[in-house]
């Protein structure tokens, strides 16, 4: 006898016109032509080094990982900015990336206030929010990726601030910008048209070109910011089969570098290259064990660096772009 499921046909779906924003796109957007905001920090200059190498000498993938909150916090035109200058070649996120990447780039805001609208019952249920559902079913039916169908509807759609979508961007310019989501972690779960299989199918196609992509990890550098479960957790199976492959062809995936980009206060005083104990809470925190520790334990090198990624994100790409220009001169 199966269990009782919820009728989601009971539901009362609202116009996003109706809700308000906490974020507005012209307020957050951050533009890679002004200053960017004060930081610094000694792993910067190391990893941009990295980063070129890894593209100009090696042509080795550079994946940036990255949580909602680097989207939401005005970052899209520097990470778009690395994307056209072939400094990062894939881009990955988690199901909320994504949302707030789409509902940009259609009305220019995003993000609700979760304690208004859940104690209203309302948190999530927004009409054009669940167009996302629609467009992932036709994805699933053509056997493409999450990122890949949600770009290519912003950008054939002519989304008004579709130049500013990673999505769109990385569908316009051929760079996989890839999705990770969880079942019940997002909003457009919660809707009645969400069908679970072309969910699980379009993300799960999506976990193989990210797996693909770590293939080429070999000196190159995996950037993690802000993405304290997706990231490490996606990361560590996909390079397991990367380096499972390559075992049998005699190669190997040890050598790279790693960051993480988070506010928790870890230094390197603490040997984050060794994963700390269990008796450590920050063992919890999966990013210093997997990203900072365990992967990179047969030759790779590791950074943690601490700050807002309002700040931490336009300050690499600056670095990145700078030691570019340099090494062409």
């Amino acid at each position: 006898m199966p269990y009782p499921q919820f009728d989601r046909s009971k539901l009362n779906l609202l116009p996003l016109e109706q809700r308000i924003h906490d974020v507005d796109l012209q307020k957050v957007l951050l533009n890679p032509a002004d200053p960017a905001p004060e930081f610094s920090h000694p792993a910067l200059p190391e990893l941009a080094q990295a980063i070129v190498e890894a593209r100009r000498t090696y042509d080795a993938t550079v994946l940036m990982m990255y949580g909602a909150h680097v989207i939401r916090t005005g970052n899209a035109l520097y990470m778009i900015e690395l994307m056209k200058r072939g400094l990062v070649t894939h881009f990955a996120t988690n199901g909320a990336g994504s949302i707030h990447d789409f509902e940009l780039a259609m009305i220019g805001h995003t993000c609700e206030s979760v304690a208004k609208y859940i104690s209203e019952g309302q948190f999530g249920l927004w009409n054009e929010t669940g167009l996302i559902n629609d467009i992932i079913v036709q994805g699933a039916k053509e056997g493409i990726g999450w990122g890949e169908a949600l770009g290519r509807y912003i950008w054939e759609n002519n989304f008004p601030y579709r130049e500013s979508s990673v999505l769109a961007m990385g569908y316009h310019l051929g760079v996989p910008v890839t999705v990770h989501v969880g079942v019940g972690n997002d909003i457009i779960h919660e809707h009645p048209n969400c069908d679970g299989a072309a969910m699980g199918a379009c993300s799960y196609t999506d976990f193989l070109v990210y797996a693909q992509s770590v293939t080429r990890l070999e000196h190159g550098v995996f950037l993690d910011f802000g993405s304290a479960v997706a990231g490490p957790e996606v990361y560590l199976k996909a390079l397991a089969m990367a380096r499972n492959v390559a075992k049998q062809e005699g190669e190997e995936i040890c050598h790279f570098h790693t960051a993480v980009f988070d506010l928790q206060p870890i230094d390197d005083s603490d040997g984050y290259q060794a994963t700390p104990p269990k008796s450590d809470p920050r063992y919890y925190f999966r990013p210093w064990k997997t990203i900072l520790a365990r992967t990179v334990a047969d030759g790779g090198i590791s950074h943690y660096v601490r700050g807002e990624h309002r700040c931490t994100v336009p300050n690499l790409a600056k670095a990145v772009f700078a030691a570019d220009e340099g090494r062409s001169l």
